[in-house]
């Protein structure tokens, strides 16, 4: 094995530091993001594991104020985005290339750690909703073989841990991609899967809708009633919030995304023109999945929509296959900002230290694979506890709503417009001052309920429940 030094990578993190590190396409790092693949991050990291529970979510809410629901977070997230695109580069001209570094660079220490925490801990929840979604998918092909073969009347039950252990090892393998800038190919492909299970999803509810076998739905969602109280409604509304929210949760990576982009034309420019291609295309399929699936499954849409359908097997199959190779790239978009966050870190505090920073060359064939000796351990022990959560509690609809809650509101909302405000030096008497908090009070009020929606279904399902052994 050859030894090499990242010398060009170690000034990098020294500039991070300072703040005033010089664009990466003159440094270690040439980005040749465009607008596509921007918009393929973005879609990847977005139209995954949350559209599936939109039908649920209209289903609580009802026709009304699911679609309004849907409409009012697209629009909120678009803006709030794109104010956040424009604190891409600091005053001098600088790019800031974490999401925390932005915060660090106008509102200091205090903030910084804040959001780092929350950005952090959401991604890190995303990592656990991926793999619990990829083992439903799994065993949904499996249950669906078994019905196929013994009749939908045959009592078909499968185990989840073994697939959430392969999707896990699998993640092993793939984290250990350097860094974002090498997973184009990735997000691409993934952006493609995302795109065609959530049009069969659409396709297989609209089919069952005009065929006249759809469900009983109503304006109001599922109503009070025998085996519903007014509380448990309430919660279902408050909850179904929290995964709305939760499937438009992408500016956690956006400042990641954007320090892809190319120089010329400016990132900002693009970035603002990948937010309203990505947002368009997601909420159309949101839309689609969300009335779609609600008009087919009806008031008692299960919350994940392809477990809904049996018929026909195979473009079932093919669906949760996609959902599943989907994930496989959203899981690492959502990992490589938390990998990257420790990796800079633990090279700025230990400079010399071999083990973390010498790169080993190794021959396969004509090909040569780099390795990092700390970059293999703590990416593989970090994939490995996000496994182990998701074993520990798969419950899909509160922990998407728990992520969507805690998430949203500081990071697609408050952040970004608190940014506006000080970089734009708006002051606090005026009506554009005033809209903008009418729009962070709202959207934390929501939070809020959503937040509690959540923490009642993961108390609720957690009794009774035995870790590891999620059968169904």
């Amino acid at each position: 094995m050859e030894e090499v030094r990242d010398r060009d990578q170690n000034t990098q993190v020294e500039g991070i530091e300072s703040g005033l590190e010089a664009d990466k396409s003159q440094n270690s790092i040439k980005r040749t993001g465009n607008l596509w693949t921007a918009s393929a991050h973005i879609i990847t990291a977005v139209l995954g594991s949350g559209v599936l529970s939109l039908a649920w979510g209209m289903a609580q809410l009802g026709w009304i104020a699911g679609a309004t629901t849907l409409v009012v977070f697209s629009a909120v997230t678009l803006y709030t985005s794109n104010l956040l695109a424009d604190c891409y580069r600091t005053p001098t001209g600088a790019p800031c290339h974490t999401y925390t570094q932005v915060i660090k660079n106008n509102f200091g220490e205090a903030m910084y750690g804040m959001c780092a925490t929350v950005q952090y801990a959401i991604l890190g929840g995303l990592l656990v909703g991926y793999t619990i979604t990829t083992s439903l998918s799994i065993v949904a092909i499996e249950k669906s073989e078994c019905f196929r073969i013994k009749g939908h009347e045959a009592v078909c039950r499968a185990s989840h841990i073994e697939y959430m252990i392969g999707m896990g090892i699998v993640e092993v393998l793939l984290s250990q991609i350097p860094n974002f800038d090498k997973l184009s190919f990735l997000s691409l492909f993934a952006a493609v899967m995302s795109l065609a299970y959530s049009s069969i999803g659409a396709g297989l509810a609209f089919a069952k809708f005009v065929s006249g076998k759809g469900g009983g739905t109503s304006l109001g969602g599922i109503e009070i009633g025998i085996g519903l109280s007014p509380s448990q409604k309430m919660w279902r509304v408050f909850r179904a919030f929290g995964n709305i929210a939760f499937a438009y949760s992408y500016s956690i990576i956006l400042i990641e995304i954007q320090d892809t982009l190319k120089a010329t034309p400016p990132e900002n420019v693009v970035m603002k023109r990948a937010n309203a291609v990505a947002v368009a295309t997601t909420t159309a399929f949101y839309m689609m999945c969300g009335c779609f699936g609600y008009a087919a499954l009806g008031n008692h849409a299960p919350g994940n929509m392809l477990t809904g359908f049996y018929e026909p097997f195979w473009l079932v199959n093919v669906a949760n296959a996609c959902v599943v190779a989907h994930l496989v790239g959203a899981y690492q978009v959502c990992a490589q900002p938390i990998f990257k966050a420790v990796e800079q870190r633990s090279r700025r505090r230990f400079p010399k230290s071999k083990f973390i920073n010498a790169e080993y060359s190794i021959g396969i064939g004509k090909h040569k694979l780099t390795i990092n000796l700390f970059r293999l351990i703590w990416r593989t022990m970090f994939v490995a506890l996000a496994t182990l959560v998701s074993m520990i509690i798969p419950f899909f609809n509160d922990i998407l709503a728990l992520l969507g809650a805690v998430g949203y509101w500081p990071l697609t909302v408050f952040f970004p417009i608190e940014l506006y405000i000080t970089t734009n030096k708006i002051p606090w008497h005026t009506w554009r001052w005033l809209g903008l908090q009418t729009i962070n009070v709202t959207c934390l009020l929501v939070a809020l309920a959503a937040g509690c929606g959540a923490v009642e279904g993961l108390s609720r399902g957690l009794k009774g429940y035995t870790p590891f052994k999620f059968v169904e």
